[in-house]
């Protein structure tokens, strides 16, 4: 079976000392030298190997075909295998961004790309959004397609509320299976899996509980550093507006052919605002699942097919 290799990239620290930087981790997929990239980029709370089955598939359906592929997902700094940063205030989309940006100037450097594609679920939509709407933003080659997963330019305030009351209260789990179980609590809206397919999803968003910088036993923490919450948790209603007025110019400006999913129980992206997209900027092409809300896992073989298809065809 296909597995990725765990790499590491410095970043700049934004908006400190320049001398300062933060380690983000990524995961890597399929051939190192292919020149067509697709980078995948996870939600809030999540991290890379959310991505597993699909970039498993991606690098399968090309050698089935015959072709080459990179895929790549990064731990967004924070997250995962990246570090934590020391000033909470900098967990924004613009030093993602930013990280992102670099990441994939090293990835050029290492080996040319000449195809580069987005696939970005909630959070990494709207890193996506940011860059692809940027026409100066310096991309070793612009986004051709561009998957938007249950994410637009507007949120609906009271799903953000959802989100957070429960951000950054992760406590302590006994073992993988409590942590599972804790997690489905607040994520059932991600739709039907298997407990299997849920088991394997909670894998990697556990790491072991440490205190004093000792492993306490078997204990488990999420992998997340709760101070995500704080900026998250500063934004207003009005701010929060204006930001998405932000995004739309973005999303107007987004040049690479767009798919956009949606839960068809979303809470967090209106069908409003879904249609709206069909219809300004990239005007996106929309596929709806039916039984999913906020977010698709992209994990189900038909949500796996709909991406694989549009990327690769």
């Amino acid at each position: 079976m296909i597995e990725p290799t765990l790499h590491h990239i410095t970043c700049p620290e934004a908006g400190t000392d320049p001398a300062r930087s933060h380690t983000m981790a990524y995961w890597q997929w399929g051939q190192p030298d292919s020149g067509h990239l697709v980078i995948c980029v996870h939600g809030l709370t999540r991290q890379g190997r959310d991505f597993d089955v699909l970039a498993r598939a991606l690098c399968e359906h090309a050698g089935r075909a015959g072709s080459s592929l990179r895929v790549i997902c990064p731990d967004v700094v924070g997250r995962g295998k990246s570090d934590w940063l020391e000033d909470p205030a900098w967990y924004q989309i613009p030093v993602y961004a930013a990280d992102m940006l670099t990441l994939l100037a090293q990835l050029h450097a290492q080996s040319p790309i000449h195809v580069l594609d987005w696939v970005g679920t909630s959070m990494g939509g709207l890193i996506g959004i940011g860059i692809c709407g940027r026409t100066a933003a310096p991309l070793p080659q612009p986004v051709r397609k561009l998957v938007l997963n249950d994410v637009g330019p507007t949120l609906e305030w009271l799903a953000l509320q959802r989100i957070g009351a429960y951000l950054g209260k992760s406590g302590e789990f006994a073992n993988l299976q409590e942590a599972a179980a804790a997690m489905w609590a607040i994520s059932s809206s991600f739709g039907p899996h298997t407990p299997e397919q849920w088991l394997e999803l909670s894998r990697h968003m556990v790491t072991p509980a440490e205190t004093g910088g000792q492993v306490a036993g078997q204990r488990l923490r999420l992998h997340y550093d709760p101070a995500i919450a704080q900026p998250f948790r500063a934004a207003t209603q009005a701010s929060t507006e204006q930001g998405q007025a932000a995004l739309w110019q973005l999303y107007e400006q987004i040049s690479a052919q767009t798919l956009l999913l949606r839960g068809a129980d979303s809470d967090l992206l209106s069908r409003a605002t879904a249609t709206a997209m069909t219809q300004r900027g990239p005007r996106a092409r929309l596929v709806e699942f039916e039984g999913v809300g906020h977010a698709p896992t992209l994990t189900a073989p038909a949500q796996v097919s709909v991406v694989a298809d549009f990327l690769l065809e």
